[in-house]
């Protein structure tokens, strides 16, 4: 018997017996489901940290200086408190950092908070990310206008009280108004509108279009953001290419060292580091998660094979006749091993082709209903597949090797 009039028979007794063969694999289809579902949120989640989430937060083919790392989940309190003590980032470490920065690009600076702003009829938004920045910051963010311009150099070195909005402030304080030219007030100071950034949508759930972002030196923005005038909260170098991303990283520990007037035996008081740097925990969780939650779901395909085993077994006792009558006529021993083990097989094949479709399925669910990105990984397919197949091998070895040495003679006598 050949391998394809083996899948034939076995296809033929999978379709006797529908109700049966649906309830044998259940075990498989519950498996490879939860199994493609967790990897493609995990992956769909991994997929937007690399493309969102650095680009949003950090910028493309950026290096950043601040005061300690953006994400430390492994400092305890010593060292929380070492970096509280560190000193703070300056507009004078800045422009002393940009006139000896011997690698090509451009420093970026800002400052966080959040705060109150007031429209024009005094209407109030909560809760605004107040940001404080000098003019380079929308070229190292990679920033695009939806209506007039970017705050330039000369009133960012000057401290002109004027301001970038994002396109939710916009809407909520201006319906479908222009409110380029139009006065905003930052915690009571007048500041004259000059541009309305393009939509970005949100990230994790918080809309990055409830924003405003003015010069450092303007007002009070400082003072505001950091509570030292002078001081920022980042520095930004964002570079041309990323095969500069690691020379500039250098030279800026290099120079901040030399700024600071640290000694070689001396740690950095200052942190810097890259997008993938500061998210390096995510790849450490991602790696544990694809180890841990796979291996969890692979219980349901174990219950899955034993149930497959019991069902081969009730029908190899049921087929015993049949067994004997194809012996009789010359079916080899490896004939009727084949024909078992490819029914096994082509039911937990099946098994696993219904989980990949409800595990896809049920990840875009998650996805519809949550702000859970999913992206299907054409490994983790491979892998449900080749799983289905081997966990019906498995489960068929035994029963298949039974009815392969049943004799003949016994065999024609079973009723």
């Amino acid at each position: 018997m050949n391998f394809w009039e083996g899948v034939r028979l076995a296809l033929n007794t999978i379709r006797t017996n529908k109700l049966r063969a649906f309830f044998t694999v259940l075990g498989t289809v519950v498996g490879v489901t939860f199994l493609i579902a967790v990897i493609t949120l995990i992956e769909g989640m991994n997929a937007y940290v690399e493309k969102e989430f650095k680009g949003a937060i950090y910028g493309v083919n950026t290096v950043v200086v601040r005061r300690f790392p953006a994400v430390n989940m492994e400092a305890d309190g010593e060292q929380w408190r070492e970096f509280v003590r560190r000193p703070r980032l300056t507009i004078d470490d800045a422009e002393w950092l940009s006139e000896r920065m011997e690698t090509p690009g451009l420093v970026s600076l800002s400052a966080e908070t959040d705060g109150a702003v007031q429209g024009p009829r005094g209407q109030q938004l909560e809760n605004v990310q107040i940001t404080g920045a000098n003019a380079e910051y929308f070229e190292a963010r990679e920033l695009e206008m939806q209506a007039g311009r970017t705050f330039s150099r000369q009133e960012s070195d000057k401290g002109v009280p004027v301001v970038v909005i994002g396109s939710g402030i916009a809407e909520a304080l201006w319906d479908n108004r222009n409110p380029v030219g139009q006065e905003l007030r930052i915690r009571g100071l007048p500041f004259r509108v000059v541009g309305v950034l393009k939509e970005r949508g949100s990230l994790m759930g918080f809309s990055m279009d409830n924003v405003v972002v003015a010069p450092l030196r303007a007002g009070g923005m400082n003072g505001w953001v950091n509570r030292q005038r002078n001081a920022v909260g980042s520095l930004t170098y964002k570079v041309p290419e990323a095969e500069l991303i690691r020379p500039a990283m250098d030279e800026l520990e290099t120079l901040m060292r030399v700024r600071r007037g640290l000694k070689p035996s001396e740690g950095n008081n200052f942190s810097v580091e890259t997008a993938e740097d500061s998210l390096a925990f995510w790849d450490k969780i991602r790696t544990i998660l694809l180890l841990a939650l796979p291996m969890l779901v692979g219980i349901s395909l174990i219950v899955g094979a034993i149930v497959i085993m019991n069902i081969m077994l009730v029908s190899v006792a049921e087929r015993t006749r049949e067994i004997g009558v194809r012996k009789s006529l010359g079916a080899r021993r490896k004939d009727i091993l084949m024909q078992f083990l490819i029914e096994s097989s082509a039911l937990s094949a099946a098994g696993a082709f219904l989980g990949i479709g409800a595990g896809v399925l049920l990840a875009k669910g998650v996805q519809a209903a949550t702000p859970m990105p999913a992206t299907v990984a054409p490994w983790s397919i491979a892998l449900a597949i080749f799983l289905g197949v081997g966990v019906g091998l498995a489960a068929g070895v035994y029963p298949a090797w039974r009815a392969s040495r049943l004799d003949p003679i016994v065999a024609l006598r079973s009723e």
